[in-house]
Formats: C-alpha cells, sequence, structure tokens
C-alpha cells in the first residue's frame, strides 16, 4: 500500500501537464482530489464533451442561497485533468477538502473560501531569491513551461516543506481543520483497501498531509463542527474571472496565455505572436510575418540576456510592445484583453442537477437563440417582430430578478418605443442570483411576477410604484399587474407632495406607450395617470407656497418631468386642467419665484400665454417693493430652458434691461452668481444673439433703426463691457462689441 501526494498550483498548466505523466506512470487505484465531499455525486460530468471548461461547482446553502462558493476549473488546471484521467480509466475518485456543509454555516471574518491562496505570498522571496520580481513569473518558468517531469511534485515537497517551517504566520484553526479532513480521507482509503493513493492537492498541504499526527488529534479538531445542507451544481464559468483582477484569489494573471502553453506547449511563443498579428490585422493594424519572427528573435535574446531557459510571457510582452505596439498603450491593453485574459464561458450540459428556475432559463436562451457569452455582444431588437419581443420580455424579466444579462443602450435614428438595443454579457454570479430568486416561483415569468408583488407591497413612495409598473409592462407581467395598480391607487390617494404625485406621472405615461406597444391593456393605468393629474393639480398651488429653496429647485425638476409626462399622455381636458393650474402658481405672490417662473415659461412655449402676459408677470415679480433675488430666482425659473425667449421679446427684454440697469453696484454683484448660473445654460448662439443685442443698446422699448456704422456711439457700447463680461463671458461680449 502507498500513498502519492502531489502538491500544485490551482490553473497551472505545467503542473497539469506533468500530473497526468505522473498518474500514468503510477496507474492509482484511488485518487483524492482537494475539493467539495459534498459534489462527488457530480464528478462522473468531468470529460464529457458537453461539460467544456472553463465550468465551476458551486455550492450554496439550502436554506440561504446567498451563502455560496465556487470552485472554478480550467481545462489546463490540474485538478480537472485528475478528474477526467479517473473518469477515463474507471478509478475511484472523491474530493478530500473541508465538506461545506461545515464552512458555510458561518464563514469568520478572517478566513476567505480558498484561504491557501489569499494569504500573504510565502514563496515572494524564493522568486526574490532567483532574481525575479514577482512569483507569478518565477512560478511560471520554474513550473509551468517544464517539460514533463515527476521529479517536479519531490521539488514542491522539499519547498513547502521549507517554507512552512520558515513562515511566521499560525494557520488559523479552518485551515487545521480542512488539513485534517484530508488526512481522515486517506486514513478512510487506506482502511478501504486501496493499494495505491494518489492524492492531488494544492502544494501548501503538502507537508501536512506527509506529516500523519494522530487520528485522535484530527479527530479533536473536527469536534463539534456545525452542519448545514448544502447544493451542489455544475455551471458555466469565465476565463474572466480567473484572474486576479477579478478578485478569485486562487486564480491568474493570464489565464489565455495558459490556455495557450497548455494547448501548444513548447511552441506557445511562435503561435502567440502569430496571433497577435491577427488580432492586430482584425482591428486594422499594421502586422507582417517579419514583425511577428522580428518579435520572436527580440523575446529570445531577452531570455537569453536574463538567463532563463526559455521565452516567458513577460519576453514576449516587452518584445511586442516594441515591435508591434511602438509604445502605445491602447494597442497593448487590446492585445491584453484578447489574448491574455482571452475571455470565453463554458458550457453545462442539460442533465446537471440544477433548480427549475435555471433551468426553464436555459431552455428560453435555447429557444430564442441567444447564445451565452463572456463578452459584451450587442443585440438590436425591432419590438414589432414577435421573437424580437419575446427576447426583449427574457431580459426584463431576468432583470426583474437582479439579473442584468442586458443593459439598454440610448437608441438613436430608430423609432423609440419599437426598437432596443442590448448589450449582453453574462456572468458566472448570476448562477447564484437565479438560486436565490427560485424561492419566488420555478419558472421564469412566476418567479419575476412573484418579486415584482413583492417589490411593490415595500416600495416606499409613489414615484417607484409608478416606474416599477413601467418595468413590469416592459417584462409582461400580467400576474403583477393588479396588485401593483391597487397599491399605485393607495399611495396616490394619500400622497399629499405634488412633486411627488408628478414625478410619479411619467413612468406611468410611459408604461401606457409601451403597453401599447407590447399588445397589453393599458385602459386601467390611463384611469390611474388621470387621477394622478388631477392630485396633482389640485396640489401643486398649495406645495409651491413657502418654499425652502432646496425644496424649490426639486419641485422645479419634478414640474418639468410632470409636464412633459402630462403633454405625453394627450388628453385635451388634463391638459388644459393642467394649464390652468400653471396660470394659477405664475400668478400668486406666495409661490416660490423660481416655481412661479417656470410656470409662466411652459405656459408662454405652449402659447397658452403670449410675451406680453410674461412680460407683465416679471414687472409685478421685479417690483422696487421686493427683494432682487426674487426677481433674480423667476428670471432663474423662466430662462431655465433657453433664452430664445428673451432674445425675442422686446417687453421682457426691456424688463430685464430696466431691472438690471436699475440695480446698485453692491445688489449686482449680490446677484452675480445667480445670473451667470442662469445665462451660462444658454447655448453659445442664444448668448451671442443676446449680447449683440445688448451692445446695440436696445432697450426693449422699441428696437434701433440706425444699422450703419456710422450711427453706432462705440464709447457708449464700451461702457456695457463689464456687465456683459459679469453675465455672458468675455468672448460673448467682446465678439458682440466688435463684431467678430
Amino acid at each position: 500500500m502507498s500513498i502519492h501526494l502531489f502538491g500544485i498550483r490551482h490553473h497551472g498548466p505545467g503542473c497539469a501537464r506533468s500530473l497526468l505523466h505522473a498518474l500514468r506512470e503510477l496507474q492509482p487505484d484511488c485518487l483524492l482530489v482537494e475539493g467539495p465531499p459534498e459534489a462527488d455525486g457530480l464528478v462522473a460530468f468531468a470529460g464529457r464533451a458537453d461539460l467544456a471548461p472553463p465550468v465551476a461547482l458551486l455550492l450554496y446553502a439550502a436554506a440561504a442561497p446567498q451563502r455560496a462558493v465556487f470552485y472554478p476549473f480550467a481545462t489546463y488546471s490540474p485538478e480537472w485533468q485528475a478528474l477526467c484521467y479517473a473518469n477515463q480509466n474507471g478509478i475511484t475518485l472523491r474530493f478530500c477538502d473541508l465538506p461545506q456543509s461545515h464552512r458555510l454555516v458561518e464563514l469568520p471574518a478572517d478566513e476567505a473560501p480558498d484561504q491557501d491562496e489569499v494569504r500573504e505570498d510565502p514563496l515572494r522571496w524564493l522568486a526574490e531569491a532567483a532574481g525575479y520580481g514577482d512569483t507569478e513569473t518565477w512560478w511560471d518558468h520554474l513550473v509551468e513551461q517544464r517539460r514533463d517531469s515527476l521529479d517536479l511534485f519531490d521539488a514542491v515537497a522539499e519547498m513547502m516543506s521549507a517554507v512552512r517551517e520558515a513562515a511566521a504566520q499560525p494557520l488559523s484553526l479552518r485551515e487545521q481543520q480542512r488539513e485534517a479532513w484530508m488526512r481522515n480521507t486517506i486514513r478512510a482509503a487506506e482502511k478501504e483497501g486501496y493499494e495505491r493513493i494518489a492524492v492531488v492537492c494544492g502544494g501548501w498541504h503538502v507537508p501536512a498531509l506527509a506529516a500523519r499526527p494522530s487520528a485522535k488529534s484530527d479527530a479533536e479538531l473536527l469536534k463539534g463542527l456545525p452542519k448545514e445542507k448544502v447544493v451542489a451544481t455544475w455551471i458555466p464559468w469565465s476565463y474572466g474571472r480567473l484572474t486576479f483582477a477579478s478578485g478569485y484569489g486562487a486564480g491568474v494573471a493570464s489565464p489565455g496565455w495558459y490556455h495557450h502553453v497548455w494547448a501548444r506547449g513548447e511552441e506557445a511563443g511562435l503561435f502567440w505572436l502569430t496571433e497577435v498579428a491577427a488580432l492586430l490585422r482584425k482591428h486594422d493594424l499594421e502586422a507582417s510575418s517579419a514583425q511577428v519572427i522580428d518579435a520572436q528573435r527580440l523575446a529570445e535574446a531577452l531570455a537569453a540576456l536574463r538567463g532563463r531557459p526559455r521565452t516567458g510571457l513577460d519576453e514576449l510582452l516587452e518584445a511586442v510592445r516594441a515591435v508591434f505596439c511602438q509604445d502605445s498603450e491602447l494597442t497593448l491593453r487590446l492585445i491584453e484583453r484578447e489574448l491574455l485574459v482571452n475571455d470565453r464561458l463554458g458550457e453545462v450540459p442539460g442533465d446537471v442537477p440544477m433548480v427549475p428556475l435555471v433551468q426553464d432559463v436555459q431552455a428560453q436562451q435555447k429557444r430564442l437563440r441567444m447564445p451565452v457569452r463572456a463578452d459584451a455582444v450587442q443585440l438590436d431588437l425591432d419590438l414589432r417582430q414577435p421573437a424580437h419581443l419575446e427576447k426583449s420580455i427574457v431580459l426584463h424579466r431576468l432583470a426583474m430578478l437582479g439579473v442584468a444579462w442586458g443593459r439598454r443602450q440610448a437608441v438613436h435614428g430608430k423609432s423609440g418605443s419599437f426598437h432596443e438595443l442590448w448589450q449582453l454579457a453574462w456572468e458566472p454570479e448570476f448562477a447564484i442570483r437565479l438560486v436565490e430568486a427560485s424561492v419566488w416561483g420555478a419558472t421564469l415569468e412566476r418567479a419575476a411576477n412573484g418579486r415584482a408583488i413583492e417589490r411593490g407591497s415595500k416600495a416606499a413612495n409613489l414615484p417607484d410604484l409608478t416606474a416599477l409598473m413601467e418595468n413590469v409592462l416592459l417584462a409582461d407581467l400580467q400576474g403583477a399587474i393588479g396588485p401593483l395598480m391597487q397599491r399605485i391607487q393607495e399611495a396616490g390617494a394619500t400622497t399629499p407632495d405634488p412633486g411627488f404625485l408628478l414625478e410619479a406621472i411619467g413612468p406611468l405615461v410611459d408604461a401606457i406607450r409601451y403597453g401599447n406597444v407590447r399588445g397589453s391593456d393599458t385602459a386601467a393605468l390611463g384611469q390611474v395617470a388621470a387621477g394622478l393629474i388631477a392630485r396633482a393639480c389640485i396640489a401643486l398651488p398649495f406645495g409651491a407656497r413657502a418654499l425652502a429653496d432646496d425644496a424649490a429647485a426639486i419641485l422645479l425638476r419634478q414640474l418639468v418631468s410632470g409636464d412633459h409626462a402630462i403633454r405625453r399622455f394627450q388628453d385635451e381636458a388634463q391638459l388644459d386642467t393642467w394649464y390652468d393650474t400653471l396660470a394659477r402658481v405664475a400668478r400668486l405672490e406666495q409661490s416660490h419665484p423660481l416655481v412661479a417662473g417656470r410656470c409662466a415659461r411652459i405656459l408662454t412655449e405652449q402659447q397658452r400665454w403670449t410675451s406680453e402676459e410674461a412680460a407683465l408677470q416679471l414687472s409685478l415679480r421685479s417690483s422696487r417693493a421686493l427683494a432682487p433675488l426674487v426677481t433674480a430666482q423667476w428670471l432663474e425659473g423662466f430662462l431655465d430652458g433657453g433664452g430664445t425667449l428673451l432674445a425675442h421679446s422686446d417687453a421682457l427684454w426691456g424688463l430685464v434691461n430696466d431691472w438690471l440697469m436699475a440695480q446698485s453696484a453692491d445688489g449686482f454683484i449680490e446677484l452675480l452668481p445667480l445670473l451667470r448660473r442662469t445665462f451660462g445654460s444658454f447655448t453659445p448662439p442664444e448668448r451671442r444673439q443676446l449680447a449683440e443685442r445688448a451692445a446695440s443698446g436696445e432697450s426693449g422699448h422699441g428696437r434701433a433703426t440706425a444699422t450703419a456704422e456710422a450711427e453706432v456711439d462705440r464709447e457708449r457700447a464700451m461702457r456695457v463691457l463689464p456687465v456683459l463680461r459679469s453675465i455672458l463671458g468675455s468672448a460673448a461680449a467682446r465678439e458682440a462689441v466688435h463684431g467678430e
């Protein structure tokens, strides 16, 4: 009876190649692999063509799916190759790590799922002693690019023994328990009579498994461990999630490069440079065969200068930077993204045990021909086509469950409500969110309906409810419309804040538009929207009174949003009532001037008021009996939509001009920040037009008729420059006076 310990590095192609060689030489009858014993029933899938790495074992607590861990595998992961070898040769195969049923009960703050990789790097001093700047490069040259060698594992065991002896950091209790469980698993295999037991584990654990303490001491470490029911399954993984940058502690910096090393062996460097050239040509960048040869020679020369037996990734990247990129960071980042990471998503067969909701989502993805990919792809949908409409509904339902597989993009130049543009990118973490969402239903439609109803019951205010209703109609969740409608009616009846009422109208009107596009019955929604508009019209005159400036600014934004929505609602009776309400607010002395000014602007733009009526309101607001700040705030509200009205109305121009000229020097300086904010929001053509009119000397009480250069008093015109510079900026003032 013999026990053979193979210490490996997770996701190392050199370790995987040497491990396969060693297993073929040993021909074990029992193979123990570091991993969760709860997944023993899933190992039979390894090696099947329809389980294509990168994949991961997902384990989660049955009572709380958000408590979950992943065990990722790439094609070149030593553990994956061990699983495939065992299945191909009919060898007994078991995972031997501490079960997650003991670890998912409660994860201590100082522990992560793969703590042996998260600890401070114990090999750094070895890498530095060998002349390398980091452990990754050193290990890559020492192990991952070497030829098959059985001596590797003896060297790893000796190295790790020395490192553990020298390490000042004591092992945590959880790590001691993990290694105790591994030893107990080995003892169990011995008792079952296996003759050649192979153990594949992280190199850090080899010394602890070789020095076998008593079974009694290990039993003491494992005594009284809490336990919880755990569910395991296979899920697709991605190379992007194997990188250190993604936060996965046992990852590698360049998973795409390691895939290349695994597939190409000793010729990996040359083939990789060829792929660099192909990638650059694909993006219309210069890359020739001669450059490939030059880069290969440069990389080999760098390796020789550094005393390294073969070219590594560092030498290749330096050669690529010099030969292909000409020190362009953008080109180098393209190569790093496409070839060093080379993000790809694995595949999982349909007969892998999984929750019904996940099965339903996968079935719909397959039926609608929506392939799951890790890289971002564009999806252009015309909702008038039934297949496109179904895809849109699936994406919106997933979004309701918190699975943001698709992200809406801005649409330009196409029919808005009939057109959607999405960017799709699947993330492995979505598997957990679907498991969590399975409490709402076994199918995507049921789960999304249940989640929408639950969100509606907890929504804090009316705008949140109407925004949710818009999403419900986009996702075609008929089961949630009734309960949500009732919540909106209840909240609308008890909401006195006119701002909340106005803010809630927009999403509801949009929901009616989307419902029409998608064939939904929106008559009831129309009644609710009409009720909210009526309540907003009643509440606004009272809500606009005695407001602080900050509250008035918020109400102004809500007023603009509500105005746009009411006009989109296209109900003439409601629109007349709305404009009557705005006129009432504009004329009330108690209304905050910022809000009153905006109401006057809307009425003037929509031709419900003439410019003379607006000028009358301005004259009342610019009375000497009122503080100048009141007039300035009214102007800010009135001019917030642009300066066109002021430029084309003699009456308004004259009033503003007279009011400004009547201000004292100190009063003008006090108003200057607010005036600059107001006039600064105008477009450059509007500012130029206003500056030209001011420089022409027009008072607004009658346009100047003199246009010849000789009739312009330039000395008088120059006097206005300081005021123009303060309000419009120096460039516009100079242009107006000099005619530049």
